[in-house]
Parts: structure tokens; C-alpha cells; sequence
């Protein structure tokens, strides 16, 4: 029986992978077009992954240059500012999520665990209306495996109860390394991967 279900953000609650991909081209719109787009299929490829994570991985993997800490605390202040004030339309929200958080969260234990910014998270969850769904809110710079192993130590939940719902292949490794199931979501090469792919939310009701 699943009573503990644990929900990534971006592009399961929120179609926000468009306006991320802004983000990054903004902050770096200074750095060449070509390392730019590397930056963004990396992005693509790793949705799970904290802005933090890309940051450096710009700077180290493509560009070959060390950055401090700080620096990219910096560069991802800047990325959160134009997120808060692009991703607070609840245009973007995903209609069938909604009506699923709307209907059980009074049935279920409901989290977020994210790759996004924490601070950022709780800040459009209150503009977009859905904070009242979820128990707790957890993004980075903490990583996705250890927001899940805090979530199931704090809580005390049950492994065999508990499930995160993702749609990238660093959530299914996070369901992993956790022992918990891992229920794909809006990306069908997830479907190998997955306990139980999610094409309806009928399946949890």
C-alpha cells in the first residue's frame, strides 16, 4: 500500500524546462552560442540535476576554467531571480498533476524533492497555490539522493509505502539508491525504468 509519495518539480508539477533553458541562456549570454547549447543538452539530459551541479559544469567541463563556490552561488542567484518572476504563472502548472494533488493530498503524505533551488521552490509554490498539497518542500543544493534518505529518516517512512514520482533518469537513480519505487512521469524513456509508469493518475487513486 503506498501512503509516502515523493514528487520531483519541474516538468511533474510545473512545465518549467522551457523557461530553465532561458534561464541558462541568460546567464551565460555573454559565453559562446555552441557551448551554450552543450550546456543545455546536458540540462536536458539531466533534469534531476541541481543548477549548482550545471553551473560548475559549464565552467569545468566546457569552458575548462575553475569557479569558486561563491561564483556560482552568484550565477545562481541571477538564475533564480528570472525564474521567480517567469515561473509564477500558473499557466505552466501541469493541469493532470493538480487535479491528482487536489483530489489525495489528504490521502497521501505528499513531498517535493527537487534538483531546483529550495528557497526558489517554496517561493513559487506559494504564488502558484500548490504549497498547501505538500508536508514538506526540499530542493537543493542538497542532492536529490540525500533529500530522499532525509525525508525517509525524519519521517520514519516505511520503504515498501513509499514511491517518488520523476521524470528523468536522476530521479529514478534517487527512487534507487533509496530503495524505493520509482514511478515514471512525462518522459516514455522512463518506462524501462519504472515500477509503474504514470500515463493516468488513475493508477494511485
Amino acid at each position: 500500500m503506498i501512503k509516502n509519495i515523493l514528487f520531483d518539480f519541474d516538468g511533474v508539477i510545473l512545465d518549467s524546462m522551457p523557461i530553465r533553458e532561458y534561464g541558462f541562456r541568460e546567464i551565460f549570454k555573454d559565453f559562446d552560442d555552441n557551448l551554450v547549447e552543450k550546456l543545455l543538452y546536458y540540462h536536458n539530459q539531466n533534469g534531476g540535476l541541481s543548477r549548482y551541479v550545471k553551473i560548475r559544469y559549464f565552467y569545468e567541463k566546457l569552458l575548462n576554467r575553475d569557479i569558486s563556490d561563491n561564483e556560482i552561488k552568484v550565477l545562481a542567484e541571477s538564475f533564480s531571480q528570472i525564474m521567480k518572476k517567469e515561473l509564477i504563472n500558473k499557466k505552466y502548472l501541469i493541469d493532470k498533476t493538480v487535479e491528482f494533488l487536489e483530489t489525495s493530498y489528504k490521502k497521501y503524505n505528499l513531498h517535493i524533492v527537487s534538483g531546483s533551488d529550495e528557497e526558489e521552490l517554496k517561493y513559487l509554490c506559494r504564488y502558484l497555490d500548490v504549497k498547501k498539497y505538500f508536508i514538506s518542500i526540499n530542493g537543493s543544493p542538497t542532492h536529490k539522493n540525500n533529500l530522499v534518505k532525509n525525508l525517509l529518516t525524519m519521517y520514519k517512512y516505511n520503504i515498501n509505502e513509499t514511491i517518488l514520482i520523476g521524470d528523468s533518469i536522476n530521479d529514478y537513480e534517487a527512487a534507487k539508491v533509496n530503495d524505493i519505487s520509482f514511478y515514471g512521469y512525462n518522459n516514455k524513456k522512463l518506462v524501462d525504468f519504472s515500477t509503474h509508469y504514470i500515463y493516468s493518475f488513475e493508477i494511485l487513486k
